[in-house]
């Protein structure tokens, strides 16, 4: 219980956690499936919540491959990217601001930026779009 009253966690992470103090007998599925039973347990809530605690730093790619390392289902990842995408940009640049804050002089610095970004889990795509503003744009 300490676990779940810190912070949701997926039941795979939850299950991983558990195992070595589960004792020779014992069913720890069974236990999952009551915790889920009464709704103490959620894979939904926990990328919900992943999700909400990562996208200003982070890029949709590298959201999704810590939700996957976190054991959260294919559909529940797959249903949190559209909004994570409309959001990347912002974000994007955001992180950049913070790190960077002007534009690259020269093609070292701009490959320092890149990867950076790329680091950060963002798309070519948006990198591209944030080094190619000015801050007169934003």
């Amino acid at each position: 219980m300490r676990y779940l009253a810190r912070r949701e966690h997926s039941r795979a992470e939850l299950q991983q956690k558990l195992l070595p103090h589960a004792q020779e007998g014992e069913d720890l599925n069974a236990v999952l499936d009551e915790l889920e039973k009464r709704n103490w347990l959620s894979d939904a809530r926990a990328a919900t919540q992943w999700v909400d605690a990562k996208r200003g730093r982070f890029g949709t790619q590298r959201i999704a491959h810590e939700l996957r390392q976190k054991g959260i289902p294919e559909n529940l990842i797959s249903d949190a990217l559209p909004q994570l995408k409309e959001t990347e940009l912002d974000a994007a640049r955001e992180v950049w601001r913070k790190k960077f804050g002007i534009q690259p002089q020269d093609s070292k610095e701009k490959a320092k930026q890149v990867r950076f970004l790329q680091s950060r889990g963002f798309s070519m795509d948006t990198i591209f779009k944030v080094l190619s503003t000015t801050d007169t744009e934003d």
